[in-house]
């Protein structure tokens, strides 16, 4: 194996599929190569289960947590971007501190024993703020992003010229011995690249070589490039890589699944995103049974777009529906369901990487891809049955499986069935809000109320209404468009039932509306279509009347071509009704304001806080109000949210720390808004006297804000008769196993979180249960004590197992619901021990 392994790096070499590192015969290869079935690292093959955490999107205190639980979900690699605008806010301004510590996070990578993979970008998309891009790059004389554009061109090689030579400085990728095995330059580029032409293939290729040039010693990849030029690896993004994916451009490159979505991002409006346990891990399965080798779940970890950081219209959750939650809690089964096929896989991978691969017809829509070493007993079989409602019995090497609908049974030696992706032996749970005690005692809040500006008030003035992001800058949401319009009694309509409206077209995305110092009203547009008019009626007098305009954006466009050129904020206003007929105050001369007072004088810190008066606040409020109030810490160490489904739309703060944005009142389809509870990280909280402050824009009552702690304690499992065998190694152990499979019958396994202990068994049925964990109902068939006795296997401990067998699951001589598969269903709750 060592010489055919030198031969093969040998000849990578000679072709230039491989990183420019020297091959010293008398010292072990160090670095990352290549060729058409894998990575190599450090001279090893390696089966990569990657998974993406970004570091902005969680603070450093969370770090840890997070990559010690994706490690025990079987991972063995990190993938993030890197994100340009944090790190260069403003130009030759650079900022790697905090939650930016690009270094200190990839360091903590390796202490956990795990890979990196770098995606520079630095275009992200990753619906972060304008992709990733710094705003002051939008304004570099004669640019355009993404092409053979000479100053982008030059600021894209700065930059990325400048993360490389940081990670060389910390000795971090795999060359060096660090844990970066793989980076990424660009970014799905295919989706533009045809509006640019032949400026996009010479862009591609100058990007490539620019890339390489660094020589860091391990591979670069493209993500949706099938036009990637050489050395660089093609990669695919998307739901089902393994089935949709033409494949590596050349046949000496791997086959690289960039982005596995676990669900989908969610926007303001959005209902909510799901994608099934089951459907991912058949998904990820399919692809290893076809040659592939290097799987990143995109999100592992969401996390959450603190302060103005998410894209337009983008929820400040992200990606909740992933194996973790925005909370940091395993999502179960989703984490346990994937825990446990990468172990079925790592227990594949001596055949995968060593054996002939082969396909064998067992049927309509049923297939066994094998791997098989003639001169060994290594064998490991895929068994997939692609119907989506149909299950079927296939005959594999002269035995009998059964394979539910849209499946992929694992045998790692061709003949023990230790994993289907259809069926979930692990464990689910369900995500619960309590509402603190201590943190909710006393909450005394109090307002202050933003000034709407006139003309007078605005400095920036022009004829027309100013595009808004050319007036933010990226500093703030908010714009005012101010302008006056002078009435006489003759012009204002004399009969009762005719009232004036004011039309507004707006690029997008929201807008506030004022006049005469009254608010009459708000619009946005959508993460569809941005632009929007707003159409309502005016209450004007004979004199002046005030116009005061509060546009603003939801976050900055991540994608497209032509970034750089999109627009927002007002484009026109009428008034109609008059008796002068429709006015026209396009022309009629602006003020514009950037930001709101409260935001320049930071009501949302301690000091910022007593820069203006406050008073009582009682019931639901008025447009464009402050609040604020003091809690203590939440009782324990679960995770802290705040409910806000009592407010409209706006921003809120802890401590001086923003959690993003909230906007509970755009309604989803369902009536429901996408997003009602907002992470407070506990690294953000003082044990005393923490400072929340929310803006609401539009109104709401935060006498009826709660502060919740957040916990995953009902625990739940669902197993029926038809369950395969069980790999005991799979109960608390992460190995490479090729042989020795020790099997147990199917079992319910149950383990509390934290090292709480069962305190109830809420459900507990065997017979024909339906439902879901949190939401379970006795079928027309059930046993009279199976909750009696699965409380005697588990009330009180930490971890039970209960058998799937009807003769331990009653006291009765008979067997229960003769003739239809069975399936135990039992939800418990599980409490830290009481001290007395």
């Amino acid at each position: 194996m060592l010489i055919q392994s030198r031969v093969l790096i040998l000849l990578l070499l000679s072709l230039l599929v491989v990183s420019a590192v020297s091959h010293d015969k008398k010292k072990k290869f160090k670095g990352v190569t290549y060729d058409g079935r894998s990575l190599i690292i450090n001279g090893r093959r390696e089966l990569i289960f990657s998974g993406s955490v970004h570091y902005p999107r969680l603070p450093p205190e969370m770090w840890p947590q997070i990559l010690n639980i994706s490690k025990h979900g079987g991972l063995n690699a990190i993938d993030t971007y890197v994100f340009w605008n944090v790190h260069e806010p403003e130009q030759g301004q650079y900022s790697f501190e905090g939650k930016y510590d690009l270094v200190k996070f990839i360091k903590l990578i390796k202490e956990n024993h795990m890979y990196a993979i770098l995606r520079i970008g630095p275009f992200i998309q990753a619906e972060w703020n304008f992709g990733g891009f710094p705003y002051w790059l939008k304004e570099v004389n004669n640019i355009t992003f993404r092409t053979v554009n000479p100053p982008f061109k030059h600021h894209m090689k700065k930059f990325t010229e400048m993360i490389v030579k940081k990670m060389k400085h910390a000795k971090l990728f795999a060359s060096q011995g660090g844990p970066i095995i793989l980076s990424q330059i660009e970014n799905e580029y295919n989706t533009i690249q045809p509006a640019f032409k032949e400026s996009g293939t010479q862009y591609i290729h100058w990007a490539a070589k620019m890339a390489v040039n660094l020589k860091t010693g391990v591979p670069w990849m493209m993500c949706k490039q099938m036009d990637a030029p050489d050395p660089v690896i093609n990669s695919c993004n998307g739901r089902n890589c393994g089935d949709t994916f033409p494949g590596p451009n050349k046949h000496y490159k791997p086959f690289l699944w960039t982005e596995n979505w676990t669900a989908q991002y969610r926007v303001f409006g959005d209902p909510p995103s799901q994608r099934s346990a089951e459907d991912l891990a058949y998904s990820v399965a399919r692809f290893f049974s076809k040659n592939g080798s290097l799987v990143n779940y995109y999100m592992y970890y969401g996390g959450t777009n603190y302060g103005r950081t998410a894209a337009a219209f983008v929820t400040t959750r992200y990606y909740d529906e992933a194996p973790l939650d925005e909370y940091g809690l395993q999502k179960d089964p989703k984490w346990s369901h994937l825990r446990d096929l990468h172990t079925a896989l790592k227990m594949c991978k001596k055949p995968l990487f060593g054996g002939v691969p082969s396909v064998q017809n067992l049927g309509l829509g049923l297939e066994a891809r094998v791997y098989e070493n003639p001169g060994t007993n290594d064998c490991a079989a895929f068994l997939s049955n692609s119907d989506f409602r149909v299950p079927a019995i296939a005959k594999f090497r002269d035995r009998d499986y059964y394979l539910p609908a849209h499946s992929i049974s694992i045998l790692p030696d061709c003949k023990t069935l230790v994993y289907n992706t259809q069926t979930i032996v692990a464990q689910h749970n369900e995500r619960g809000f309590r509402v603190s005690e201590v943190a909710n005692t006393n909450l005394h809040w109090q307002m202050s109320q933003e000034k709407v500006p006139t003309i007078s008030d605005a400095s920036v003035r022009s004829t027309t209404p100013l595009e808004l992001m050319n007036q933010t800058k990226d500093t703030s949401d908010y714009l005012w468009y101010t302008t006056s319009i002078e009435l006489r009694n003759l012009d204002l309509p004399r009969r009762i039932d005719i009232v004036p409206v004011i039309q507004i077209a707006n690029l997008g995305h929201a807008m506030h509306a004022f006049v005469n110092d009254e608010y009459i009203g708000s619009g946005h547009g959508s993460h569809i279509e941005k632009s929007f008019t707003f159409r309502k009626p005016v209450k004007l007098k004979p004199g002046v009347n005030q116009i005061s305009l509060l546009g603003m954006t939801v976050g900055f466009p991540d994608s497209g071509v032509y970034l750089e050129h999109r627009l927002a904020g007002v484009l026109n206003v009428f008034i109609q009704g008059l008796n002068l007929g429709t006015i026209d105050l396009t022309h009629n001369g602006w003020g514009h304001k950037v930001g709101v007072e409260g935001e320049k004088l930071h009501l949302y810190t301690q000091g910022g806080s007593h820069r203006v008066q406050w008073t009582e606040a009682k019931g639901s409020g008025t447009a464009l109000t402050w609040y604020k109030t003091y809690f203590d810490a939440p009782e324990g160490d679960e995770p802290v949210a705040l409910n806000l489904t009592s407010m409209s739309k706006g921003m809120a703060w802890v401590n001086g720390k923003s959690l993003g944005r909230y906007w509970v009142s755009y309604l989803s389809p369902i009536g429901k808004p996408s997003q009602s509870e907002y992470h407070i990280p506990r690294a953000f909280l003082k044990p005393t006297d923490n400072l929340l402050v929310l803006f609401e824009e539009i109104g709401g009552n935060p006498e009826e804000v709660t502060i919740l702690t957040v916990n995953r304690d009902t625990v739940c499992s669902y197993i029926t008769e038809h369950h395969p065998p069980q790999v005991k190694s799979w109960l608390g152990q992460d190995s490479e196993i090729q042989s020795g499979l020790d099997i147990i019958k199917p079992q319910a396994s149950l383990k509390c979180p934290n090292h709480k202990v069962i305190v109830e068994v809420e459900f507990a049925s065997f017979g024909d249960p339906f439902g879901a964990c949190g939401d379970f109902t006795i079928g027309t068939c059930t046993t009279v004590d199976t909750k009696e006795i699965v409380e005697e296997y588990c009330l009180g401990k930490t971890v039970c197992t209960i058998p799937v067998d009807w003769k331990k699951l009653t006291t009765k001589n008979e067997e229960p619901c003769p003739g239809i598969v069975k399936t135990l269903a039992v939800q418990v709750q599980c409490e830290h021990k009481k001290k007395h």
